[in-house]
């Protein structure tokens, strides 16, 4: 059986003490819009040594480029982000979804995300320039990739075009629905190829990512979104009007291997992660609704006692023995090094996302008119789950995935 080890379920300890000490008294301000998640965030960081390790993260990557003879050279397999453990970045991800799941997603988008993308596929000059700087929480990060034509075809539909001029890419497009982008000082940002000697339709063009600064003369973000949940992660949209950026801040410094892979691969664990998050979620809306079930008294009988509930409680823990099973699978997967198969990513993000808004939804309903209210957690949890069934590819997209998956074997 797989099961979390005494080194992760102590961290699990102290990031839940920590997260009811230092995060939960600031959720409503960030809630509300009055305080930005960013300087709690950094706090997160300190308090756990990320800097340490990021410090010998990159000891480490100098001597191998020493070694090398050379400074530069690909993503090193160990460079897929902050945390080299996946299962201390899933109780992360958890212990800050019970809480905000918006200030977890923030999280992972600077480190997970943008970091990650640069220690995977940048050359180690710009995992210095760049990666050091936001993995040390340094700089803020933002990963744009998504436009508004395009979103579940997030490839194919893509029409910020990158040209060829001397020395210099010159970028035009827009993306939306970027976490971080407000606040953002670093952008990776994907774009296809406009060259005279590509002949492909514009679908099938290659992709390159390219790292941009904030301060680059034609780079312009929204101020944040309004939106249903999520409202710890600022979310914005990115603009790009004729942006000069240099040959170097192209991703990896080639054009012999576009991004669209290494875009897919983000998706592919972006869909994967999911579980973790929602795990946080169905966790705390079912010990509150246990709580609550014991205590909220109809009739003078606890509504425990009723089977509609306990009917309500039942499902709610399948749930999570579920979807936490589907964090265990995802973590012995990364433990052996074996790829999770396209179709099982995601079933995966389907399941534990429709899970998380029903267990969510019916923590609200066992509440009453005390669920509805924002003084109690869940009604956050429900707005905030809803997301996990859109961002990363809605439910429909999974769907027809799957099945072309299967019907391709």
């Amino acid at each position: 059986m797989f099961e979390f080890t005494e080194e992760q379920k102590m961290a699990q300890r102290m990031l839940r003490m920590w997260c009811k000490k230092e995060l939960e008294p600031l959720v409503p301000a960030m809630e509300k819009g009055e305080l930005l998640p960013f300087d709690t965030m950094r706090k997160l960081g300190e308090t756990f040594g990320l800097r340490g390790i990021v410090e010998a993260r990159f000891a480490r990557l100098e001597e191998k480029a020493k070694a090398a003879g050379a400074s530069g050279g690909g993503g090193e397999a160990e460079d897929k982000g902050a945390f080299g453990d996946a299962g201390m970045l899933a109780v992360l991800v958890i212990e800050l979804s019970r809480l905000s799941p918006g200030f977890a997603m923030s999280f992972g988008a600077w480190l997970g995300l943008t970091g990650g993308a640069i220690m995977a596929k940048g050359t180690y000059a710009q995992k210095v320039r760049w990666g050091k700087p936001l993995l040390s929480m340094e700089k803020i990060g933002a990963w744009a990739i998504t436009e508004p034509q395009s979103g579940s075809d997030a490839f194919s539909g893509m029409r910020t075009m990158a040209r060829r001029d001397g020395d210099h890419y010159v970028l035009n497009g827009q993306k939306t629905f970027i976490t971080n982008a407000p606040f953002a000082d670093t952008f990776v940002v994907y774009a296809k190829l406009d060259v005279e000697e590509e002949k492909r339709p514009i679908e099938e063009r290659p992709i390159h990512a390219f790292v941009l600064e904030k301060g680059t003369p034609g780079l312009a973000v929204s101020k944040p979104m309004e939106k249903m949940g999520m409202h710890t992660s600022p979310t914005g949209e990115v603009f790009l009007a004729d942006a000069r950026v240099p040959k170097d801040q192209l991703l990896g410094e080639t054009e012999a291997s576009q991004s669209r892979e290494g875009a897919r691969d983000v998706f592919h664990s972006e869909r994967t992660g999911i579980a973790p998050m929602a795990l946080g979620i169905i966790e705390r809306c079912l010990e509150d609704s246990v709580r609550y079930a014991k205590e909220r008294k109809t009739w003078g009988r606890a509504i425990a006692e009723y089977q509609l509930t306990q009917e309500k409680l039942a499902r709610m823990f399948v749930h999570r023995e579920n979807v936490r099973n589907m964090v265990f699978r995802e973590l012995w997967a990364a433990k052996t090094k074996t790829k999770i198969p396209m179709a099982e990513a995601c079933a995966c993000k389907l399941y534990a996302a429709r899970a998380a808004t029903e267990v969510a939804m019916e923590a609200v309903q066992l509440m009453g008119g005390n669920g509805y209210m924002r003084e109690f957690c869940v009604e956050q949890l429900a707005r905030d789950a809803k997301l996990l069934q859109i961002g990363g590819g809605t439910d429909e997209i999974q769907i027809v995935t799957i099945a072309r998956e299967l019907l391709r074997e």
